[in-house]
């Protein structure tokens, strides 16, 4: 690993960490034993409950720097099966925590709205109270106190067991690469995304061929797995008298029905945008359209050289101070602390993440970094997500549970920041201006098609999965569908990609659902902030680090509307954002001649 970790603990399953998972076990067990001693929320035992909230909250503290810890390692190492171990009893304590929110669920649901009033309107509770506003909504839907600790002991080894035989089965896959000069490598899944933004697009096909070979070796497991969790969820919403499984989405995301229609209906009036950019994608690497895995692929600008780490570091540092000295500070404390793993390995799992442990106040980047630029702008986007732990440092843990629409908004924001800042080099040639730019509006495209591919996919598959589990083949033809359907004909014949709900990660994390659309949000939302950035100057940065600091304070609408004042419930809000895409666009097609010999044409 290239991290260190050991602020967390100076070694696992050491004395330290013993006696830490003793203790919070125990306090749990004492908590959980107090909380069901209580009636429910009333004048005369507000204090009681004032107790329970208060202790529970130090719990949650100190669970997320134990989740937090575990989650590394098991991500940086998915074949020691010591840290798989330690991953299921974690997931064991988290389900005892879980039934003291069960218990304080019970102690809001039928409490009066007057009584509930006075006492989260107590001191002690500054700050807390959106958290416990979510708390009643989410108790008025909630089954009997015995059903939902039923249900908590079952998704141990139901729901949140097959999502970790997915991690076990994707962070094991490995895939055969056959390069174009006729060499053969047997690869882990985990650098498989990196080889399909290579600029040799015999290279990403041959990294789709391999990678879907090894998906389909595993595709029933996949579909037992999707099936279970999906199943699982609306069996759940049955019981707890939710009407539509988005309703949980939108919960969970903190926004409206309405704000949601809002970026789709700006999303789907604006196609062409997206669309064009791939159109000139195709245009460039001579076709007449984009296969799925050319989605992610850089234009072909020669003399491309790979990006070391070092020089990957350097990038996003001097982007950073450039456009955002106070990011690149903290870029800085990031690498002076070892705070990212980003050597690619085998038994690395897939993807990207960046954890936060709310006790030590510290964060770290998971990553496989394979030298492109996509690599460099992961870097930043992941950065962007650690930055946003680090100026909620200071907030309580019951303020610091934020939606994922504002995550990604933090973390997208360190993208374009990363970008402007490199595009304002004056050092930068125009082969490298011409790159930066294919990567933002490609990044965009991916925003704007990929992400809704997912979203209507999923949408369509709970639809079906109402009435009985999906085949195999359904579930490639529905993707099939769902990929035609948005990308149009900017996608070429047979360039689907039958395999990707299972190749996709984010299908299987069980802790949120619809794990898809607050990219786009976040995306979107981070150009809209972006946009003023650029109006009103460095003026707006102590605006955006107050939004930073209360999106856990609010609904996303309204930390948006408080901190910068903006409408996103209104589909202008999002039309304005996905057309900011026209103008680094534009000037990708007037710099490809003058880099791209093909293009002079």
């Amino acid at each position: 690993m290239n991290w260190d970790l050991t602020s967390y603990f100076p070694q696992f399953d050491g004395p330290e960490m013993r006696r830490f998972k003793e203790a919070l076990r125990r306090d749990i067990a004492l908590l959980k034993d107090r909380a069901a001693s209580l009636l429910p929320l009333n004048d005369e035992n507000a204090s009681g409950w004032e107790d329970v909230l208060t202790r529970n909250e130090a719990l949650t503290r100190r669970m997320s720097h134990l989740s937090s810890y575990v989650s590394c390692l098991a991500a940086s190492d998915g074949r020691n099966e010591d840290y798989l171990k330690e991953e299921a009893a974690l997931a064991s304590m988290r389900a005892e925590l879980a039934k003291v929110r069960v218990e304080l669920l019970r102690g809001v649901k039928e409490t009066p709205d007057e009584i509930f009033a006075s006492f989260i309107a107590q001191h002690s509770l500054d700050g807390a109270q959106n958290y416990l506003k979510r708390l009643r909504e989410e108790a008025r839907r909630a089954m009997s106190t015995e059903k939902e600790i039923l249900a908590t002991d079952l998704g141990l080894d139901g729901i949140q067991a097959w999502g970790r035989l997915y991690d076990k089965i994707s962070s094991r896959l490995e895939f055969d690469m056959l390069y174009p000069d006729g060499n053969r490598e047997r690869l882990p899944m985990s650098q498989r995304r990196s080889l399909l933004e290579h600029p040799d697009r015999r290279v990403r096909k041959a990294a789709f061929d391999g990678g879907n070979a090894a998906w389909q070796s595993v595709e029933d497991a996949a579909a037992a797995a999707l099936n279970a969790i999906a199943g699982t969820r609306l069996t759940l919403n049955r019981h707890r008298g939710v009407g539509h499984f988005l309703d949980l989405a939108l919960f969970q995301a903190a926004i409206s029905a309405k704000t949601l229609n809002a970026l789709f209906e700006a999303l789907f009036a604006h196609l062409e945008i997206p669309r064009r950019i791939l159109r000139l994608k195709a245009k460039s690497m001579g076709t007449n359209g984009v296969a799925w895995y050319n989605l992610g692929a850089p234009i072909d600008i020669p003399n491309r050289q790979p990006l070391s780490w070092d020089q990957a570091k350097d990038l996003v540092k001097n982007a950073f101070t450039r456009a955002y000295p106070a990011l690149g500070h903290f870029f800085q404390i990031e690498i002076d602390r070892n705070w990212i793993d980003w050597e690619p390995r085998a038994g690395k799992r897939p993807g990207a993440f960046c954890t936060s442990s709310m006790l030590s106040k510290e964060s770290r980047v998971f990553m496989t970094y394979n030298e492109t630029l996509g690599d460099v702008l992961t870097l930043a986007h992941e950065s962007g997500h650690a930055f946003h732990g680090y100026m909620m440092r200071e907030v309580r843990p019951y303020a610091r549970i934020y939606p994922m629409t504002l995550a990604e908004t933090a973390s997208t924001f360190g993208e374009l920041v990363l970008t402007h800042g490199l595009l304002e080099d004056p050092s930068i040639s125009d082969a490298q201006k011409a790159m930066m730019l294919d990567v933002e509006v490609g990044h965009g495209a991916i925003y704007l098609l990929d992400i809704p591919v997912r979203f209507e996919f999923e949408k369509s598959f709970y639809e079906e999965r109402k009435s009985g589990e999906l085949s195999v083949s359904r579930l490639k033809e529905l993707m099939i569908e769902t990929q035609r359907r948005i990308l149009g004909d900017v996608l070429e014949p047979g360039g689907e990609d039958p395999y990707f709900w299972a190749s996709k990660l984010h299908f299987y994390i069980t802790g949120l659902t619809f794990y898809n659309f607050p990219y786009t949000f976040g995306f979107l939302l981070s150009r809209g902030l972006f946009a003023t950035l650029k109006k009103e100057g460095k003026d707006f940065l102590p605006k955006y680090e107050e939004f930073l600091r209360l999106a856990g304070s609010d609904t996303a609408e309204n930390v948006v509307q408080r901190t910068v004042g903006s409408d996103i419930g209104k589909p202008e809000f999002w039309s304005e954002a996905i057309q900011s895409l026209e103008e680094p666009f534009l000037r990708l097609e007037e710099l490809l001649p003058k880099v791209l010999p093909s293009a002079q044409s």
